[in-house]
């Protein structure tokens, strides 16, 4: 697919004309830092996270000891870090005031969601394998409930998200996009991006478990539907049965929330209403 030995087109540049992320050009294995052992607990705290998003590292360190692993909170509280995993719940966090003059306030509080475009949500979870783990960037619209689109990295570098945005922003533009206040939306060049096209950012308040709440729960049914009842050997194998999931949820399975429609089929639908 990418020829690393072009001589007329870069690796980044044919990365971007096949819409996959550079870094997984270059890594014919995946790089875990992690051994067995910890992939394993890490896998067991993705889903206790799930489940249970306000619980901080010291209840999930009981729960893992509980159920048989010798591990302390310092080995869980660095693993959820590694993760990207963090509770929910309000709480100060001084690690990310260099951050402050990136966050952007919460501009969804009272607004009435009535067309596809008019905000999309962004976030990134945690997906556990057999052997290893990948990370995975999702864009929802809101109104429709669609998969936008989608990227997976080996690893939380930036660029798979930024990527990602890139490509879903060619096609369509919302007015509002609303993230977490992670690092990966707390930058510059997120901003700039969103700035560029003419969008809105809108950010989380701090600790705040239902201002995501769309997102949140595509990830959850996700897992259950399809990561957690498989365990995939490679990340080919993951990225295959994502892509399958992905377009089954937009197109297969009825949403109870947009009264049993088709995601992908409403977002469809009310965009070409719109366009006429």
């Amino acid at each position: 697919m990418v020829n690393l030995a072009h001589d007329r087109l870069s690796v980044i540049r044919q990365a971007e004309l096949v819409g996959v992320n550079r870094t997984s050009v270059y890594r014919k294995e995946p790089a875990y830092k992690e051994n067995e052992e910890n992939i394993a607990i890490m896998n067991q705290i993705d889903r206790i996270h799930t489940d249970f998003p306000t619980y901080g590292y010291r209840i999930i360190t009981r729960l893992l000891t509980n159920a048989g692993y010798q591990i302390n909170r310092k080995r869980v509280r660095r693993l959820m870090r590694n993760m990207g995993i963090y509770a929910i719940y309000p709480k100060p966090n001084l690690s990310k005031l260099l951050h402050a003059k990136y966050r952007m306030p919460y501009l969804l509080r009272g607004l009435e969601i009535t067309e596809p475009d008019q905000v999309w949500g962004i976030d990134i979870t945690y997906l556990p394998m057999g052997k290893g783990f990948m990370y995975m960037f999702a864009i929802i619209d809101w109104y429709s409930r669609c998969i936008v689109d989608y990227e997976l990295s080996l690893s939380l570098e930036k660029s798979f998200v930024m990527t990602c945005l890139k490509r879903a922003l060619s096609r369509k533009r919302p007015a509002i996009i609303n993230s977490d206040q992670g690092s990966h939306f707390t930058n510059q060049d997120y901003l700039d991006l969103l700035k560029a096209h003419g969008v809105k950012a809108s950010m989380d308040g701090k600790g705040r478990a239902t201002d995501n709440a769309r997102t949140e729960r595509f990830f959850r049914t996700m897992k259950y539907d399809c990561v957690y009842i498989n365990e995939f050997a490679t990340p080919r194998e993951l990225r295959r049965a994502i892509d399958k999931y992905i377009k089954t949820y937009n197109y297969q399975r009825p949403c109870q929330a947009i009264g049993y429609e088709f995601p992908g089929d409403k977002y469809a639908e009310n965009s070409l209403k719109m366009a006429a």
